[in-house]
């Protein structure tokens, strides 16, 4: 069967909450029909008066015509249940809560009610697409549609194909999403999928950075949003979430890829469950929250700039330094304060590779290029005489600095690594093609770019150079380099490059 999408004009979507209802607003803006179940037909009503708010808003704000508001609106259809008679139904998309068996049990009765050809999606986040189908008697009707919340802003779809789902069904469930407006993304049937799968990357090394007191919640999430340009910190994102929420998914996709290292979850989050630290939605977890408003301390006030020299081999920061006042040299004078640029290394490997007393030298981090924020390793040997003075040079330059203990490598530097590490072992694995990563990351998860992307950017042996030093610091298997990046490394190519498979020999 080939053009089924130019020919989708009517759908069913069985569950009327917030997804529900996204999914509805944004199939009728594109064009087709929907009709509107639920097992509550009080709900269903809501939904409906919902949808035609929404859309009356986006008229009122230029964003539709009255005459397509109005359209949009005439296309919402209710229905007595969910598996109420379905003739001309098209597409079913199915967004009710997260249980298999609920699904399977919904599906087993709509393959009662729908033609043979309507096909099934589920908008499931966190089961398999391949399970679900298999309590069909034809599970190849079946793909997942993974739509974010709310719908009509997420502009990311994950386009999810089942083990047995029929091979032209994918392509054409792109086409559609497509048609709707929104972004699709292809990726295979595996824990998480993409966007829960790659933002492992950034959760599980922030926690373990806490696990290990190399700094608070509030520096990483400052350092996360300063250097690495996020928008929202580990921590502030744990709590939009709710850690009950991310807890879960965090020990899922973990146990879903039979305990891959890389994915390994903290310690750290089951006692903070049990004790109900949840984040925003009851007031309290990495942070406290009155009215809503996140309570965070405020930046400690720096001691002056210096007298004694500050010594730096890094040309930038010491232009930085002397502008603001620093008396900078270039040897490591017995009385100067020695600042020493990271890069994936502790600071005092560093001093230690450099022949220079520990007592008198901190590590800066260079990742970022010290345009928003300075990360300032303490490690404890260090003179807190020479730490303070430290800190006064750098605060002189007018921007924050953000004090931490001395680790295995900078928390930026550690974040960025397992970002774009968590990425290379998507691609590695082929759970979806680079471009996909990297758009799902970019729309799904909010990052400036793409992961794969930024890596390029960054420089993927840099990237190495960081990984490899945790590994050999720390012996954790987690900071094993994926093979996607080792092979691009050795032979010079971007990590966003698919590069030659065997297919293209054929």
């Amino acid at each position: 069967m080939t053009g089924w999408a130019g020919r989708v004009g009517r759908i069913r979507v069985i569950g009327t909450g917030v997804m529900g209802r996204g999914i509805v607003q944004l199939a009728a803006t594109g064009g087709v029909t929907v009709e509107l179940a639920d097992v509550r037909a009080d709900a269903v009503q809501a939904a409906i008066e919902y949808v035609s708010g929404m859309l009356d808003r986006l008229e009122s704000k230029g964003r539709l015509t009255a005459e397509q508001a109005r359209a949009a609106k005439g296309r919402l259809v209710p229905v007595a249940a969910p598996a109420a008679p379905a003739d001309g139904v098209d597409l079913v998309i199915e967004a009710v809560r997260e249980d298999l068996e609920t699904k399977r049990a919904l599906f087993a009765d709509l393959e009662r009610v729908c033609a043979p050809e309507t096909v099934f999606a589920t908008n499931t986040s966190s089961l398999s697409v391949t399970e679900i189908a298999a309590g069909l008697a034809d599970p190849a009707r079946m793909i997942g549609l993974h739509f974010f919340n709310p719908v009509p802003l997420m502009r990311l779809v994950e386009v999810v194909p089942g083990v047995r789902t029929h091979p032209w069904l994918p392509g054409e469930a792109l086409e559609l999403v497509r048609g709707w407006g929104h972004e699709p993304v292809l990726a295979r049937d595996a824990p998480g999928f993409l966007v829960n799968h790659a933002g492992r990357g950034l959760n599980t090394e922030a926690l373990q950075i806490l696990s290990e007191s190399v700094a608070e919640p509030v520096d990483v999430d400052r350092i996360a949003r300063d250097v690495l340009g996020l928008k929202l910190g580990p921590f502030e994102l744990l709590d939009l979430t709710g850690l009950d929420v991310s807890h879960a998914v965090l020990e899922s996709i973990w146990s879903g890829f039979h305990s891959e290292p890389r994915l390994r979850p903290s310690w750290l989050t089951r006692p903070r469950v049990a004790a109900g630290l949840f984040g925003r939605k009851n007031g309290e977890g990495f942070y406290r929250y009155v009215d809503g408003k996140q309570e965070a301390p405020a930046e400690p006030a720096a001691p002056p700039v210096p007298d004694m020299p500050v010594f730096t081999s890094d040309e930038r920061l010491g232009r930085l330094l002397a502008a603001a006042g620093v008396q900078v040299v270039s040897d490591a004078y017995p009385d100067a304060v020695l600042l020493l640029t990271l890069r994936g290394e502790s600071t005092v490997e560093a001093a230690a590779r450099e022949g220079l007393p520990a007592d008198r030298v901190c590590g800066v981090d260079a990742l970022g290029a010290y345009e928003r924020r300075f990360t300032l390793s303490v490690h404890p040997g260090l003179d807190p005489a020479a730490g303070r003075a430290a800190w006064g040079a750098l605060a002189g330059t007018g921007l924050p600095v953000t004090i931490v203990r001395d680790g295995p490598a900078p928390i930026a530097q550690r974040l960025l690594a397992s970002i774009v590490n968590t990425a290379c072992y998507l691609a590695d694995q082929g759970l979806a093609v680079p471009a996909d990563i990297d758009t799902a990351v970019r729309l799904g998860l909010g990052y400036p770019r793409g992961p794969l992307e930024w890596g390029d950017l960054v420089g993927p042996d840099k990237v190495l150079r960081v990984l490899t030093g945790l590994a050999e610091s720390t012996g954790d298997p987690r900071y094993r380099p994926s093979g996607w990046l080792t092979e691009r490394v050795a032979l010079g190519l971007p990590l966003t490059a698919t590069g030659t498979r065997p297919a293209d020999l054929h």
